[in-house]
């Protein structure tokens, strides 16, 4: 078996839109180095100052090297049927892969990460860097952060490894099937690998615990794996593997309940990488009041937070649209709705309805609203024998969901609120609720 021990520099930290800088290449069958390759390479763009700080290697020293494409074919001979490794493997294979792609040279090689490798075999250390790793077992590392040099001491590394009975993990690692290929490197094996085949949300969390992405799946395992096996050499997903350290996930019994509670989390945790669905939260609601008059007053504001209100709108514009057409089908004046935005005066009086009729009117208004916003429940399989699962929507809103016992009278949503969880309502919770149920209408009760 032949081991390419590879190390890049690089003037970023994604492929997608980084170049390499300088490559080294240690051919190593299991026993001794059997050949080297090492070079500067020209990335075709500037090396950013913190870079060259970092390894030294400035704009003046790659000026004159190959470019990528100039040492593509021979590097790919070199690599050709070797197990590609390195330190945090997936990094330098990102690179790698995507400028053989730009070469139009497909790179299969299997992959093997001493950083997972010294985690079996060196259990229990502080810190699996390259330099603390290689001081914590006596391995001197010379010409740091350089391409010859990180490889140079990976390539001391791996025959470390393989003198403490490093063999049985390695072939257990390049199995397909091992997962230890694909894995952000903090990321615990276990982790996927307790996940079920069920519907759930599951939750990425960084070194300090933090959530920072939150997905939904109908098969929580396969979705999470795919994260990692798709190859994907832009930024968002190159940071997220870069930064989760550990999964946790909560079971859902179907797939509606887990689109419900992702969309719900990701409002709540604000996740650094979710960006689809981080949209305004409603801000706006129609609300109801009697003035000293008598007059049943309409009026669009801003959310109170002790105030339900009758409807809530994401944008104020969205909810004066719907006012408008409320006062003009039932004739509402509209300065008692407040789109006319003057006061209604002594004198507006003597044109409009009186009080009881004009009330009459509002409520009208109202029932006819009420009537295009149902209160219902949709009703399914639990996770247990003996439950079901339950949404509810009052007045058109999604209020919350939980279990019921499979028994439990479906009447009112008073009685049902006592044993549910509410949430807060939004647009893509709320179009995922009237889909489904437009799909499956004998899941949907009406409810008082």
């Amino acid at each position: 078996m032949q081991y390419a021990i590879v190390d890049i520099e690089t003037t970023g930290g994604y492929a997608s839109s980084h170049g390499i800088t300088e490559i080294a290449v240690f051919i190593h069958d299991g026993t001794r180095v059997t050949r080297h390759f090492e070079t500067l390479i020209n990335p075709g763009q500037l090396i950013p100052r913190y870079i060259t700080a970092l390894t030294g290697i400035d704009n003046d020293m790659v000026a004159s090297a190959p470019a990528f494409s100039d040492i593509a074919p021979m590097l790919d001979e070199l690599l050709r049927d070797c197990i590609f490794v390195a330190h945090n493997v997936n990094f330098d294979f990102s690179f790698v892969r995507h400028h053989f792609k730009a070469c139009g040279i497909d790179m299969t090689n299997k992959k093997l990460c001493t950083v997972r490798l010294g985690r079996k075999v060196f259990p229990g250390l502080a810190s699996y860097s390259l330099g603390n790793l290689c001081r914590s077992i006596g391995i001197p590392v010379e010409n740091r952060h350089r391409a010859g040099g990180d490889a140079s001491a990976t390539v001391s590394l791996f025959e470390r490894l393989l003198a403490n009975g490093a063999e049985p993990h390695i072939e257990q690692m390049l199995k397909r099937t091992s997962g230890e290929q694909w894995l952000p490197l903090h990321l615990l094996k276990d982790d996927v690998e307790r996940l079920p085949e069920a519907p759930g949300v599951y939750y990425f969390h960084d070194a300090k615990q933090k959530v920072v992405y939150v997905g939904k799946a109908v098969n929580l395992k396969k979705r999470v794996s795919s994260h990692f096996t798709t190859n994907d050499a832009a930024r968002k997903r190159q940071n997220l593997l870069r930064n989760v350290h550990k999964i946790t996930f909560a079971p859902c019994a179907t797939e509606l309940q887990a689109i419900v509670l992702e969309s719900a989390e990701i409002r709540r945790l604000w996740p650094k990488y979710n960006v689809s669905q981080k949209q305004p939260q409603q801000k706006y609601g129609l609300y109801q009041f009697e003035d000293g008059r008598g007059y049943l007053r309409l009026a669009i504001d801003k959310k109170k937070k002790n105030l339900q209100p009758l409807y809530s709108f994401n944008l104020l514009h969205e909810g004066e649209v719907m006012l408008r057409r409320m006062a003009e089908e039932f004739a509402l004046h509209e300065k008692l709705c407040f789109i006319n935005k003057g006061s209604f005066s002594t004198d507006d009086m003597e044109f409009a309805d009186p009080p009881q009729v004009h009330n009459g009117k509002v409520r009208t208004a109202l029932a006819a609203l009420a009537e295009k916003l149902p209160t219902f429940a949709v009703v399914d399989t639990g996770l247990q024998p003996n439950e079901c699962l339950c949404l509810l929507v009052e007045r058109g809103s999604f209020w919350g969901m939980g279990y019921i016992p499979d028994d439990f009278p479906l009447t009112t949503c008073t009685a049902l609120k006592a044993l549910l969880q509410p949430y807060t309502d939004n647009d893509t919770i709320r179009n995922s609720i009237y889909t489904f149920v437009e799909a499956y209408p004998e899941k949907r009760v009406v409810l008082k």
